[in-house]
């Protein structure tokens, strides 16, 4: 454990182990048990307060009965998944833009506090018919100069965004940004007056491994620090998108990262997000009691 995890390894945590108030849904982790509406009512049975849902979950109910939906419930969203996907060639450039400004527009109907944004890889992956490249340089301006025009219009509505950086096993097809690092770079060029409507989602399973973690955290503050997810990482790693793990059921050091980010002053929901064939498969009740029992635990 380098200097600066050790010094918050022992700061006072928000105590988890009586019950389950800050722990939210990613809905992905639940996505082949049923629909959206399904998945809101089992979250509103387990008394979980809060979701954060997929636009396709979204769209294949409709946004106004998602809204309707959640509103009933009782249900507080955690973030909005997913804008971004920037990098495009020219004829799909417009595509991009109109699809992340509907992106912004439906988080703000479903009243999300922040649009998470995964920000693409190459144009052929990121918009699929997309000239082929393999310049990823150029990639990384594309999510730079795509950010930098959809803030604009979410700073417009009152919608903040948060860069999520992915492990870089997905630099390729999914995203460039790679580090906290690399996002609150981004942030510092195109928001550096910190005003909150450009942040970070740090996902500990995309991030856990970066020996700069504990600083970019450090970095990020208050005022950066729009989202925080959570799985864990399995040894060994079947499959390189669905099998994350339940935490508590790999390698990752949760508590200490957890620390780091409530001790910038976060004070906002724990999401688990789990893509996983394992878990998918089990009863949705059972993933969410066992989400239950380790949010109180293992986070």
């Amino acid at each position: 454990m380098n200097h600066i995890a050790s010094t918050v390894a022992d700061a006072a945590l928000r105590d988890f182990s009586r019950d389950h108030r800050f722990l939210s849904i990613n809905t992905a982790t639940v996505r082949k048990q049923g629909d959206l509406l399904a998945i809101i009512d089992a979250c509103a049975r387990a008394e979980i307060r809060a979701i954060s849902p997929w636009r396709d979950q979204v769209a294949a109910v409709g946004l106004d009965r998602a809204v309707t939906a959640v509103k009933a419930a009782g249900l507080e969203l955690s973030g909005y998944c997913r804008g971004g996907m920037f990098p495009s060639d020219a004829a799909h450039l417009a595509e991009m833009r109109d699809d992340n400004r509907r992106a912004v527009d439906e988080a703000k109907a479903l009243g999300a506090p922040c649009l998470v944004l995964v920000v693409g890889g190459l144009p052929q992956y990121s918009r699929p018919g997309s000239a082929p490249s393999k310049d990823l340089g150029a990639a990384r301006i594309m999510v730079e100069d795509g950010i930098s025009e959809l803030l604009d219009y979410a700073r417009s509505i009152g919608m903040p965004l948060a860069i999520e950086p992915l492990h870089p096993m997905y630099a390729a097809d999914r995203a460039c940004v790679n580090t906290l690092g690399q996002a609150l770079d981004i942030c510092d060029r195109l928001d550096p007056a910190r005003t909150g409507f450009l942040g970070v989602a740090c996902d500990v399973y995309h991030v856990w491994w970066d020996p700069d973690l504990f600083a970019g955290i450090a970095r990020a503050g208050r005022e950066r620090m729009l989202a925080y997810h959570v799985c864990d990482w399995l040894v060994p790693t079947r499959d390189l998108l669905l099998d994350r793990g339940m935490m508590g059921d790999g390698v990752i050091d949760l508590k200490p990262i957890r620390a780091a980010v409530e001790a910038v002053g976060y004070a906002g929901y724990a999401e688990v997000e789990i893509f996983s064939e394992d878990w998918w498969a089990r009863p949705m009740d059972e993933v969410l009691a066992t989400c239950i029992a380790r949010h109180r635990s293992a986070v």
